[in-house]
């Protein structure tokens, strides 16, 4: 209807036409008489005492603050659902227009970005104060009033998020399936402090007013829930070299640069049960990730360092850094997600890596996009062992170990797109992020799984796409059954995907659009197709031309001596006829 009232010169041209006979018509009649009911129902009910007059009465206060949130959230609501209703929230009034400006930068201001939250969700708002408690709820899972007041929000914030998760872990997964995602504000007397938990609350203390609450709570819920505190929002191609069957080989390799100096190992069984099983049980949505470890020896970096006296070390600079990897001595699989830990020779003992400011990195690491990170490891002491040919070899400690995972552990949180320290600065404010002893907190897990959706189905629709281009180009194809009930079961497995990230059960539309991701590369890569789009008719006629071409010759040498027999022949005949008929 918006289209056709719209369109010049199809349409009505936005003029409204007239139509005679309106109120002989029956279904109008119908139709006023149904509305007329619900506009008497309305004005009934606004006639009576509503729970914020009680509270504009009672507490003017606690009611501006009220009507304040509520406005804030009601544009929200009005913002979300714009890309798919573009006449939803345009600009009414002034009113509008000052909400538009105060949350720019929101989504009412950005095109809808491929992994975000859909406009399927709802709000509830409570306010909780001394004196009295309202509750304004649209969905089906709501806090009791009372239920924060047992909290201590200047304690401890592992012990607050604790307090938080206990209050509204309940609500995850109940009525429509999806997620609870939680703001608290809570007003004290010391300066504005913002915390994001580990599973998904957040809460906001100090001396905040109501304008800035809103604020926050907006920039929480659009900037940090849903873009994973990432300014972009987008996907620009995979964020994680994660195959189509969706396996990660999460590959450590520690490096002995000269075995000659020292010879130095590890006990990676210990790491891979205590510190990486925890990760890999959490991203199993995302990824299935598999561990392998080696140490190599002999593996010198391509590019050499230089003596700095300033620092008494051995000075590698980031403009080196792309000749740091020696793919020539370094055996290191490039189809994996890798991790070099890089012990140095006594030639370049110790070695340090200078940052572009001039400062040495507090890590001594650097990452490679999509391919992983390289971290040096130097000796306590850079003093050779012995002369002798066969050094003794030094185990690394478990506490040097746990150092090298906090530093390994950002490098993975890189790769997959988020940042490495614990705070997120915003349009409003500092906020600080707790972390995870699994290394993704739940929201960023969420955040992980819708991204990872919106990557494979976009995958999924491509691939297919481009198998239909194919087979309609090659008409004499004969497409097998499996490769139908491969394409007919990859679309179910991407509309289910679809389907549960619209009711927010992520963690299962990430598993189901890796299988309609796989679904469709095997479809798409089948051997018989392979073997007819290759098949092109320049190919037949390179390959049979060697064993017709020599047999066509001579057919075609004999056809012509054929020919010349026969136009001889019949020259004969023709005169013998012609002299017959002469004779008689």
């Amino acid at each position: 209807m918006y289209g056709l009232m719209r369109l010049s010169g199809q349409g009505y041209g936005s003029i409204i036409p007239d139509a005679s006979g309106a109120e002989s018509h029956s279904l109008t009649k119908i139709l006023a008489e149904r509305i007329g009911i619900y506009v008497d129902q309305y004005i009934e009910a606004m006639a009576k005492e509503s729970e914020f007059w009680q509270l504009y009465k009672q507490d003017q206060a606690s009611c501006s603050l009220v009507i304040k949130t509520s406005a804030g959230l009601i544009y929200l609501l009005a913002c979300l659902p714009e890309p798919f209703m573009p006449s939803f929230s345009l600009k009414k009034d002034e009113d509008v227009e000052f909400f538009r400006k105060k949350f720019s930068g929101s989504q009412a201001e950005r095109t809808p970005q491929c992994g975000t939250c859909s406009p399927n969700h709802t709000v509830s708002v409570v306010l909780d104060s001394d004196s009295s408690c309202l509750q304004f709820r649209t969905g089906p899972c709501s806090t009791k009033c009372g239920a924060f007041k047992a909290i201590d929000f200047d304690g401890a914030d592992e012990a607050v998020d604790e307090a938080l998760e206990s209050v509204f872990g309940g609500c995850s997964g109940s009525g429509s399936g999806g997620e609870v995602y939680s703001v608290v504000v809570v007003n004290r007397e010391h300066e504005v402090r913002a915390v994001v938990g580990k599973y998904r609350h957040a809460w906001i203390a100090g001396r905040v007013s109501e304008a800035e609450a809103v604020s926050r709570a907006a920039e929480m819920f659009v900037k940090v829930f849903v873009n994973g505190g990432k300014e972009e929002g987008l996907i620009q191609g995979e964020f994680m070299p994660v195959g189509a069957d969706g396996m990660v080989v999460l590959s450590f390799n520690l490096l002995n640069a000269d075995p000659r100096d020292w010879v130095y190992d590890w006990d990676f069984q210990t790491v891979d049960k205590t510190l990486l099983a925890p990760i890999i049980e959490a991203m199993k949505p995302v990824a299935n990730i598999s561990v392998e470890s080696q140490v190599l020896y002999h593996t010198p970096k391509s590019s050499l360092s230089y003596w700095d006296d300033k620092w008494e070390s051995y000075i590698f600079s980031t403009k080196d850094l792309p000749f740091f990897v020696n793919s020539n001595e370094w055996h290191l699989d490039t189809s994996i997600a890798a991790g070099g830990r890089y012990i140095p020779s006594e030639k370049e003992c110790p070695l340090l890596l200078q940052l572009p400011d001039g400062e040495i990195s507090k890590t001594n690491s650097f990452i490679s996009p999509m391919w992983g990170g390289v971290i040096v490891l130097n000796p306590q002491s850079c003093q050779k062992d012995s002369e002798s040919n066969h050094p003794a070899k030094h185990t690394i400690s478990h506490q040097d170990l746990q150092k090298v995972f906090e530093v390994f552990m950002g490098q993975f949180r890189q790769l997959f797109g988020f940042k490495s320290d614990d705070v997120y600065i915003g349009a409003s404010g500092t906020s600080s992020l707790l972390a995870s002893e699994r290394g993704f907190t739940l929201w960023e897990l969420d955040v992980l799984s819708r991204m990872h959706t919106c990557f494979n189905l976009h995958s999924c629709a491509t691939t297919l796409g481009s198998l239909s281009r194919l087979v309609q180009s090659l008409p004499r194809m004969i497409i097998k059954d499996e490769i139908g009930k491969q394409v007919k079961y990859s679309l179910e497995a991407a509309k289910l995907a679809q389907t549960n990230a619209s009711r927010g059960v992520y963690d299962a539309s990430a598993v189901s659009s890796r299988q309609a991701r796989s679904l469709a590369e095997d479809a798409f890569f089948h051997p018989s197709i392979m073997s007819v789009s290759y098949y092109s008719f320049e190919h037949c006629f390179a390959v049979y031309s060697p064993f017709f071409l020599p047999v066509s010759i001579h057919v075609l040498l004999a056809a012509l001596r054929e020919w010349r027999r026969y136009k001889q022949e019949n020259k004969k005949y023709l005169a013998w006829k012609t002299k017959v008929n002469k004779a008689s």
